[in-house]
């Protein structure tokens, strides 16, 4: 605020001009925020009452009482009277006291002097080294060490003007207020003694022993001790740091709501969203609308519309619209799923677990999935997927009733497939007509950047493969059985096939192949449910 403004804004508010043209013209920039707009609604509404209070009492002169050595100062004017040592001053209610002074009779004001103290009811003192004021307008601007003490809050600042009629408190250059928890620091600060209310602008702190708020913009309530924040404002704490543009926060139980690009950053995980409820006796927080959970060990990115957080436990629940993001070899891999819920497993060696419940769909460039559930162990970097699980890779659909996916350093290394294991990959253009297929108990698919080159199986092994000449027509359908067997595939279809036990094998010319000798039991083929971009993970 410039002194210009500051002078007049100061004229005003003695006058009974109306305050919202007051407003209006000295803080039009406070006119365009939600702070400003609060603010001026406050004072409209309160300025009629005490401003006519103001005209309609009648004036009351400021009364001596006490002083060592009265003389008069003609140099000053007939009337002034100079006042030194214990001087004491009573002004309706309000007793001010000081070392000396000089009492201007006919102006009904004062300029005071060393030890100033002013008390107002049984609630308000301020002292000051220098004091000017205003019987008529019960106005006081105070200078030099000042400091206002209301019940449990201290004020101090260099420069502060009291209105006594609006019992309002106004600095413009720094001041400190201390109460029983906070200490809040600012340039400018506005303080309403009825409403117990202070308002701070321009580089507000309010430092706390569990954390610091630093904010644009800042109302604070002396009584509940809750502090509403307006612009950037930013919370530092030895356990997290939240930032927003727009909230409130409950200094008294530790509880608050921050909205406006608000996002709450601990040790391994940042939480964002339209809005952040907190309670931090607790450690717990919770996310509304647009809610992303970055977890920076991991490198993985959780996006919802409703989720929470624990800290102390490290967990998380994300739902609504779910999206998992982890970058993978130079790609990403996108899951969706109802809900994602992430813990972190303190047994043995600490490591992080996601749980993914019901319509799970994941879509990586070189592979896909699907199944109801999921758990991501980050301890082995193993996927677990539950409940009819299905994986594409290329050409090929893996079944079974459980599948175990084996990543690292962001690639898929191996994968395990547990019971009525089923490999069918197409080797037909139009995916309807022929089909390699292997089956059995249990199968282990290895996979090279990412690629599957290789599958053992163990346990009533079953295959069918289609084969072709030198020209890639097809000759004949081999059908085989086996305890075990050993299959190599290259350029995403079966190279040869090794049985690791006596097998029983036939070939069928196409001609004389029939449907159930190129078709094994329980084949399936899933192709249209197999997402083939991000965007379909969301499609079940």
């Amino acid at each position: 605020m410039t002194t210009k403004k500051y002078k007049l804004y100061l004229l005003l508010l003695k006058c009974k001009y109306s305050l919202s043209v007051t407003i209006k013209c000295f803080f039009p920039s406070l006119l365009r925020r939600e702070v400003g707009r609060e603010v001026f609604l406050f004072l409209c509404v309160s300025a009629p009452l005490w401003l006519s209070n103001t005209y309609a009492q009648k004036i009351q002169k400021v009364e001596l009482l006490n002083a060592n050595t009265l003389e008069y100062d003609e140099n000053r004017g007939s009337d002034v009277r100079r006042l030194i040592g214990n001087v004491a001053f009573k002004h309706d209610s309000v007793y001010m006291y000081c070392d000396s002074a000089y009492l201007y009779g006919s102006k009904n004001s004062l300029d005071a002097f060393g030890n100033i103290k002013i008390v107002q009811g049984d609630s308000v003192t301020i002292y000051g080294d220098l004091l000017k004021y205003d019987g008529n307008k019960r106005f006081a601007q105070l200078d030099g060490n000042v400091k206002m003490i209301d019940n449990t809050i201290t004020l101090t600042t260099p420069h502060l003007d009291y209105d006594m009629n609006a019992q309002t408190a106004v600095y413009t250059n720094w001041g400190t207020i201390v109460d029983t928890n906070n200490t809040l620091v600012s340039k400018i600060g506005f303080y309403y003694e009825v409403r117990k209310q202070f308002f701070f602008k321009d580089q507000v702190t309010l430092t706390n022993p569990k954390y610091v708020l630093k904010s644009d913009t800042l109302k604070y309530n002396t009584e509940t001790e809750i502090s509403y924040f307006f612009g950037p404002t930013t919370i530092t704490s030895d356990t997290n740091f939240i930032y927003c543009e727009n909230g409130w926060y409950d200094t008294k139980n530790d509880f608050s709501q921050f909205n406006k690009n608000s996002y709450l950053q601990s040790k391994n995980q940042k939480l964002s969203g339209d809005s952040l409820c907190y309670d931090r006796k607790k450690g717990y927080g919770q996310a509304f609308k647009n809610v992303v959970v970055l977890d920076t060990v991991e490198n993985i990115t959780i996006k919802g519309n409703y989720g929470y957080y624990y800290e102390n436990s490290d967990q998380s629940m994300i739902t609504d619209s779910v999206l998992l993001m982890q970058m993978m070899d130079k790609d990403t891999l996108f899951m969706h799923a109802d809900t994602l819920f992430a813990t972190t497993d303190t047994t043995l060696e600490k490591h992080k677990l996601i749980y993914a419940y019901h319509h799970v769909k994941l879509f990586k460039q070189d592979l896909q999935g699907k199944c109801d559930s999921l758990v991501y162990s980050f301890k082995d970097s193993i996927i677990h997927l539950f409940h009819n699980p299905i994986l594409w890779s290329d050409g090929n659909q893996l079944t079974a009733d459980t599948i175990h996916l084996k990543t690292g350093n962001g690639k898929i290394y191996s994968m395990h497939l547990n019971n009525t294991a089923f490999i069918i990959s197409s080797v037909d253009s139009l995916d309807t007509i022929r089909f390699n297929q292997i089956k059995g108990k249990m199968m282990i698919g290895y996979f090279h950047d990412n690629d599957l080159y290789k599958v053992t199986v163990d346990g009533n092994s079953e295959t069918v493969y289609f084969a072709q000449d030198d020209n890639h027509a097809f000759v004949g359908v081999n059908k085989a059985l086996a305890s075990a067997m050993l299959i190599f595939i290259k350029e995403k279809t079966f190279d040869r096939i090794s049985f690791l036990s006596a097998p029983t094998a036939t070939f069928y010319p196409m001609k004389d192949a029939k449907k159930e000798d190129v078709v094994l039991k329980d084949f399936v083929w899933k192709k249209n449910e197999r997402p083939l971009n991000k965007n379909q993970v969301y499609i079940w």
